[in-house]
């Protein structure tokens, strides 16, 4: 469910005014509860204003006195396109200022760790240009020597939840284009858990691929070896032989 707008002063208001339990307004502003408890002590938003949801069209006053009457019941926020939060905005993903410099050594993380992202997919998740992506892919951007590859999610650029969604996104689009996947690419799309209880198969090194099937053309068939009895090392010619021999 979308949280109302200026959730925390709302919070404030459903305190100040309803008999509402603090799980109740803590599911319906998105808020723990112990926060809520912590509002109507005043240890949290202190000095907030309240903001009256229902005077804004977010809630209606029914739903208070069923909430009232009622300590399971949830409240149900009414349709408001300005609280749906950013899942409504277009447009790319506007960057602070503070973090735009990041936004290459993301990129280049994103290309080298997940090459099966199209530049659409990361432009919308890092909040950049196609161009740029292609640069860096190419290696051509002007500050390529001093980039170093860091996770977005890490920066601050994307979450997590997003990347997963991107990657699995794009390894569904490859497997239905029937695009085959590395070892490398199956093991990104897994948990750390999965992943380490994978047993490891052997596998011939790359150079060595191909000749477990390999056999010989009957040309290059290599001729049998002479049967050599060991006894004949042994059984050397006797001395008086030699010179009779040699006085023949």
């Amino acid at each position: 469910m979308s949280k109302p707008l200026m959730a925390k002063a709302t919070a404030v208001w459903l305190v100040d005014n309803t008999t509402l339990s603090f799980k109740q307004i803590g599911d319906f502003c998105g808020l723990h509860e112990l926060e809520v408890q912590g509002i109507a002590d005043g240890d949290v938003a202190a000095g907030v204003k309240g903001y009256d949801p229902v005077a804004s069209h977010q809630l209606d006053a029914e739903e208070i006195r069923k909430g009232e009457a009622s300590p399971t019941y949830k409240l149900r926020l009414k349709h408001n396109p300005a609280a749906e939060g950013e899942e409504k905005r277009r447009g790319p993903r506007y960057t602070p200022l503070s973090k735009r410099q990041d936004r290459p050594n993301a990129i280049l993380w994103l290309v080298k760790f997940h090459p099966e992202l199209p530049d659409a997919a990361i432009a919308k998740l890092v909040g950049t240009t196609k161009p740029t992506i292609a640069s860096i892919r190419e290696r051509t951007h002007w500050n390529i020597q001093n980039m170093q590859p860091i996770d977005p999610v890490a920066l601050g650029l994307c979450r997590q939840t997003e990347l997963d969604a991107a990657v699995q996104k794009a390894a569904k689009k490859a497997g239905a284009t029937g695009e085959v996947m590395t070892d490398d690419e199956r093991r990104k799309l897994v948990s750390t858990e999965t992943s380490l209880a994978m047993s490891d198969e052997p596998r011939l090194p790359s150079s060595m691929a191909g000749l477990e099937n390999f056999s010989l053309t009957r040309d290059e068939e290599k001729t049998p070896e002479p049967d050599l009895d060991a006894d004949s090392f042994f059984n050397l010619p006797d001395a008086d032989e030699d010179e009779d021999d040699e006085g023949r």
